[in-house]
């Protein structure tokens, strides 16, 4: 008995060092926790799933400078993929701002606009860029509300052409009107302000009349039959856009000094190009409108789709002054029939 105990116990033993020398399977792993994937680095702007929608907001379709515009920007965003929807300001600053207004509650992906105003429309401006909506403005800006990018005319230095022209044309002096457009408008200041520059340091060149034809013919007719009541007789008519330059040229008719007034515009819209060829316009400045809205839009492309800022805020095209020497160099000059 006591001998069958200790067999049994050296039994025992054995098998417990048996089981210590083999091999032990490894323990289950442990089965990771589920953990939020990690956020990439937020960008200024991702690309919109499906269809781009940009809202165009113009001044007026009552313009043709802004018909033409509008009619580029639809080309360029076919070629792009994108959806334009053109808004008409009907030249009202309450009417932009409402339909800036609604576009935001829209959610569209980005707005081309040229603002009526640079004071009046900087608050509904503003309001899409704070919503996070990249604006372009392109032929106006606004002030004071930092938008992606301005594309533009250089304005002044189309202002100073306008007055160069006036200087060569009559280097003894000459009496003048001015015909401004829309008042708090950037162009209408800025084609103000370097046709200053040019002629307020020659005192030899009056100026007669400055008034604001609000960019429009039938008030630029109305300001230089206003004017001529006081001057009769004006060497020149110097107009902020062609609109009021065709207006000025019916007054001027009207009171048989045709072709002895020289009127110089600023657009160089096809009719205005004619009149040009005619002699009835002595010239116009191209400020090429196709290249602005066809360049904002890619502005504005770049950063919805790519996150792309341009590499500066202002981006100026230079205006040419066109006259019968460069009727060719017009961007326009193919509509007017001008080869």
């Amino acid at each position: 008995m006591k001998r069958t105990f200790v067999v049994l116990n050296l039994i025992l033993v054995l098998a417990m060092i048996l089981s210590a020398c083999a091999p032990q399977a490894p323990a289950p792993a442990a089965v990771p926790q589920a953990t939020e994937a990690p956020k990439a680095a937020p960008t200024e702007a991702a690309k919109p799933a499906g269809a781009i929608n940009v809202a165009f907001s113009i001044p007026g379709l009552q313009f043709p400078f802004f018909v033409f515009m509008e009619t580029q920007v639809q080309d360029e965003a076919k070629k792009l993929g994108i959806t334009i929807s053109t808004l008409d300001g009907q030249n009202q600053v309450p009417k932009q701002t409402a339909d800036v207004e609604a576009a935001v509650t829209k959610k569209v992906n980005g707005i081309l606009i040229s603002p009526i105003t640079a004071d009046g429309m900087a608050p509904a401006v503003k309001e899409a860029v704070d919503a996070g909506i990249p604006v372009v403005t392109v032929d106006r800006t606004v002030y004071n509300v930092p938008t992606l990018a301005h594309v533009g005319a250089d304005n002044v230095l189309g202002g100073e052409q306008q007055g160069k022209a006036l200087l060569a044309l009559f280097p003894k002096g000459a009496t003048i009107f001015e015909l401004t457009g829309t008042p708090g408008a950037t162009p209408a200041i800025d084609r103000s302000k370097g046709l200053h520059n040019i002629i307020d340091s020659h005192p030899e060149i009056k100026v007669a009349c400055q008034q604001t034809g609000e960019f429009t013919r039938d008030k630029g007719l109305t300001v230089t039959e206003n004017c001529l009541g006081a001057t009769p007789n004006p060497d020149a008519i110097i107009a902020a856009n062609d609109d009021m330059a065709l207006g000025a040229i019916e007054a001027v008719k009207a009171k048989g000094l045709g072709g002895k007034v020289k009127v110089i515009g600023y657009d160089a819209l096809p009719n205005a190009l004619q009149m040009v060829q005619s002699g009835e316009l002595y010239g116009t400045v191209d400020q090429f409108p196709g290249q602005q809205s066809r360049a904002g839009l890619a502005v504005l492309n770049d950063f919805i789709t790519k996150g792309v800022k341009p590499d500066k805020h202002d981006i100026f095209i230079t205006p040419k002054l066109i006259t019968k020497d460069n009727l060719a160099e017009a961007e326009r000059g193919a509509e007017a029939g001008i080869k």
